[in-house]
């Protein structure tokens, strides 16, 4: 798993197909956070689609700048590095991508294969949805109803990422801010609530961001 405060991986699991002269491309995609969940996915990706000729992969592991490619057969430099590089060029770490092959008879040449494998593996990081992941702290935010308004505005307009909502008697806003926004968060709600606020700093979690 990643020890950055921001970095950018998938959402969740995702695929795509890719067809180039009857021969057919299978891009499988999984976020995972070590070299083990790796292994374990392809294991079960070799297993779905054990009829196939080429199971080929690529993985990143943000942890000690682990990654693995493999061309599983295919002319060396065709089929992995490709799927490696569009990983690469996404800047995302902490994924692997299976993309598997159905040979459709006609040889696609060195250039065809590397066009296939990257487009399919581009095609599939796009589907399982690309995401920023932010350290930050998580924030409670209570209020008296009559400052609701106000300090939703507030949270919208300065796009922090929001949780859930506590509508009790009080009203608490369950925000989260990069460590380094906290202090100046809880300032600035400070003083639109004009110091009528309560709030609970808890654990640090990993948050998405969709990418737009």
């Amino acid at each position: 798993m990643s020890l950055k405060k921001v970095y950018k991986t998938v959402a969740d699991e995702g695929g795509a197909v890719y067809v180039d002269r009857k021969s057919r491309f299978i891009a499988s995609v999984r976020p995972i956070s070590n070299e083990e969940e790796a292994l374990e996915y392809l294991s079960v990706i070799r297993s779905k689609y054990a009829d196939a000729r080429h199971n080929v992969y690529a993985y990143v592991v943000d942890e000690n700048n682990i990654f693995r490619y493999t061309d599983d057969g295919e002319p060396s430099g065709t089929a992995g590095m490709p799927v490696l590089d569009a990983i690469r060029k996404a800047g995302l770490v902490d994924v692997i991508v299976v993309v598997t092959r159905y040979f459709g008879g006609t040889l696609l040449g060195t250039g065809g294969l590397v066009r296939a494998y990257g487009t399919c593996a581009s095609e599939g990081l796009k589907d399982a949805g690309i995401v920023t992941r932010m350290l930050c702290d998580t924030v409670d935010v209570t209020v008296d109803y009559v400052l609701l308004g106000a300090v939703e505005h507030k949270i919208r307009n300065d796009g922090y990422i929001t949780g859930d909502t506590d509508y009790g008697e009080n009203v608490t806003f369950r925000v989260y801010t990069p460590s380094e926004e906290t202090e100046k968060f809880i300032a600035d709600i400070t003083d639109v609530t004009n110091g009528r606020v309560k709030y609970t700093l808890s654990e640090k979690r990993y948050i998405n961001k969709e990418e737009k």
